[in-house]
C-alpha cells in the first residue's frame, strides 16, 4: 500500500480558511509575502496552481484525499455501487449515517476543502488587476480563478440543498466573494437562486476572459471546461436551451473514445475524450488513492470496496463494450462479488482523475433537448453515445418521459464511479434504489466464479447490504439523508447561519 503524502503549501496557507474552529478564521496575513506573491500575474498564477494541488491531493486520512472524496461519497450514497461495509473508507456514507452527522470528519473535511479553495480564488480575483504583467495573462489567471470558484460553489449548491427546481429560495451555504481575514464578518446562508446567480456570472465572465487562452495540460481550466460547468449549471436550473448549447460547445474537439480505449482503465488524462482532469505523478499521487476503492481488478487495489450492484449489470446490452468489464470475483473472501473493471491503476499504482468527459456532455445535451420537447434531437444525440459504446440504439417509445428515463439510465451506465450518482438523485428529485440480490422466491441468485486455481464453481451472488435509511424508513425522494451537513463547529462559530 502506498504511503499517504501530505502537501505543504506555505504560500497558500496564508490565505486559506484553515482554522478547525471556523471557516472564517484565518492565520494573520504576512503583508510582505502577500505583496510579493501578487506582484506579477505570473506569480499570482502560482496561487491557483497551489490551491488546485491542495484541492485534489491534500487530506487527513486515506479515505479523505482532496476533491475525489466528494465524488466517492456521491457514488457510495447512490444506487449502483454496492459498498462492502467491512472495508475501510465509505461504509458510513453508504449507510447514510455519515454525511448527516455534522460532527463527523468527512463533512468537516469537504466543507473546509471547498471554502479554502474559494478563499484562495477570492484573493486572486481581488488582487490580479493590480499585478504587473500583460492583460492577456491577467485575463487568463482571473478567468481560471472565477471558474474554479464557481466550481466550488456548484458543489455546495448540488450537495447542501435539494434541487433548484424544487425550491430555488431554499437556503444552502454562505457566499463569500472577498478574501477572509480575522476581522471578516461570517455570512448567513444564501438561497440557491443567489448561489446559482453567482455561479453563472463567474462562469460567463470566465468564458469571456479565457477567449484567447490555450492551455498546456488538462489540469488547467479553459473555455471547454467552463462551458462544461455551465452545462451542468443550466441543467440544474432547468435552462434547457442554454444547457444543450453549452454542452455542445464543451465537447467540441473531444471525440468519444473508441470501444477498445474504454477498456484501458480510465486512468490517463491524455485520453482524447477527457475535457478536464487531475494528472498524477509518482511524486504527487495523493488523489490516486481513490482508486483503492474504485478499482477491483488491478492487483494493487487495497480496499476493493466499490463493487457493482448485480442488478446494475442487467442494464447493459451484452454487445455493449461496457458489459465486458463485469466479472464475478473468485478470489478467497470475495467469491460472488461483482467486479467492474472500469478503473485500473497505471504502472506504479498511480492513476489520473477524470473530472469531465465528452460523454457527460452528450448526456447533458440529450437530456436538455428531451426536457425541452425536442425528442428527435435527444434520441439522435443519445444514440451517438450508444453507438460509440457498441450498445443497441434506442428505438423505443418517443414519449418525453420514456426518453428522459432512458437518458438518465444511460447516465448511470456511462458515468458509474465518476461521482454523479447522489447529485443526480438530488437534481432530479429521484430516489436511491437498492434491492437484495435474490430471486422472486427470496433465494440468493447463484453465479459462476473461477477460483485462482482455475476451478469453476457456483456460489451465491452478492450485492447491496443497506436497503433503508438509518431510521428504517424506505428510500424516498428529497430525503434529509441525501444532503451533506454543515459542520457543527461552523454552526457554533457562525451565529449568522
Amino acid at each position: 500500500m502506498k504511503k499517504l503524502k501530505y502537501i505543504s503549501l506555505a504560500l497558500i496557507a496564508v490565505w486559506s480558511l484553515t482554522s478547525c474552529e471556523s471557516e472564517l478564521e484565518t492565520a494573520p496575513t504576512d503583508q510582505a509575502n502577500g505583496a510579493e506573491v501578487f506582484k506579477t500575474a505570473e506569480s499570482a498564477e502560482t496561487v491557483i496552481n497551489g490551491a488546485w494541488a491542495k484541492l485534489n491531493d491534500d487530506g487527513p486520512t486515506y479515505a479523505n484525499i482532496g476533491y475525489s472524496t466528494v465524488l466517492r461519497t456521491s457514488d457510495a450514497m447512490g444506487s449502483d455501487v454496492a459498498v462492502l461495509t467491512n472495508k475501510y473508507g465509505f461504509p458510513s456514507a453508504y449507510a447514510f449515517t455519515e454525511m448527516i452527522n455534522n460532527t463527523a470528519s468527512r463533512p468537516q473535511f469537504i466543507w473546509s476543502t471547498l471554502y479554502s479553495t474559494i478563499n484562495n480564488m477570492n484573493n486572486v480575483i481581488t488582487r490580479i488587476d493590480h499585478t504587473e504583467g500583460s492583460q492577456a495573462k491577467k485575463d487568463q489567471v482571473k478567468g481560471q480563478a472565477k471558474a474554479l470558484r464557481a466550481f466550488c460553489y456548484l458543489n455546495l449548491a448540488s450537495f447542501y440543498q435539494f434541487s433548484y427546481l424544487k425550491d430555488k429560495t431554499a437556503l444552502t451555504a454562505p457566499i463569500y466573494t472577498e478574501p477572509s481575514t480575522i476581522s471578516s464578518v461570517p455570512k448567513k446562508r444564501a438561497s440557491l437562486e443567489e448561489m446559482y446567480t453567482l455561479i453563472k456570472n463567474d462562469l460567463t465572465e470566465a468564458d469571456n476572459l479565457l477567449t484567447n487562452y490555450t492551455r498546456n495540460n488538462k489540469d488547467k481550466i479553459n473555455r471547454a471546461v467552463v462551458n462544461g460547468l455551465l452545462a451542468r449549471t443550466y441543467l440544474n436550473t432547468g435552462e434547457w436551451n442554454k444547457a444543450a448549447s453549452a454542452a455542445k460547445m464543451a465537447r467540441t474537439g473531444y471525440p468519444l473514445m473508441t470501444a477498445e480505449k474504454y477498456k484501458e482503465g480510465f486512468n490517463d488524462i491524455s485520453n482524447g475524450e477527457w475535457i478536464w482532469g487531475h494528472g498524477q505523478t509518482q511524486e504527487q499521487s495523493g488523489a490516486s488513492y481513490a482508486f483503492h476503492y474504485l478499482d477491483v481488478s488491478s492487483s494493487g487495489s487495497y480496499y476493493y470496496s466499490f463493487m457493482a450492484d448485480p442488478f446494475f449489470k442487467d442494464l447493459f446490452d451484452t454487445n455493449d463494450i461496457r458489459s465486458q468489464l463485469f466479472q464475478w470475483d473468485g478470489l478467497p473472501g470475495r467469491e460472488g462479488l461483482l467486479r467492474y473493471s472500469k478503473f485500473k491503476f497505471k504502472t506504479g499504482l498511480i492513476a489520473d482523475i477524470v473530472l469531465m468527459r465528452a460523454a457527460e456532455m452528450y448526456l447533458i445535451e440529450a437530456e436538455a433537448e428531451a426536457r425541452n420537447g425536442n425528442i428527435t434531437n435527444a434520441v439522435t444525440i443519445l444514440n451517438g453515445l450508444k453507438t460509440a459504446r457498441n450498445a443497441n440504439i434506442y428505438s423505443g417509445s418517443l414519449a418525453q418521459s420514456d426518453v428522459i428515463k432512458e437518458i438518465l439510465t444511460e447516465r448511470r451506465k456511462e458515468l458509474f464511479g465518476e461521482g454523479f450518482s447522489l447529485s443526480d438523485i438530488i437534481r432530479t428529485q429521484g430516489s436511491v434504489e437498492r434491492k437484495p440480490y435474490v430471486d422472486t422466491g427470496g433465494q440468493p441468485i447463484k453465479v459462476q466464479i473461477t477460483t485462482p486455481g482455475g476451478t469453476v464453481k457456483t456460489v451465491n451472488g452478492r450485492g447491496h447490504s443497506v436497503f433503508n435509511f438509518p431510521d428504517q424508513t424506505a428510500f424516498a425522494p428529497n430525503s434529509k439523508y441525501y444532503l451533506f451537513s454543515i459542520p457543527q463547529k461552523e454552526i457554533e462559530n457562525n451565529p449568522n447561519l
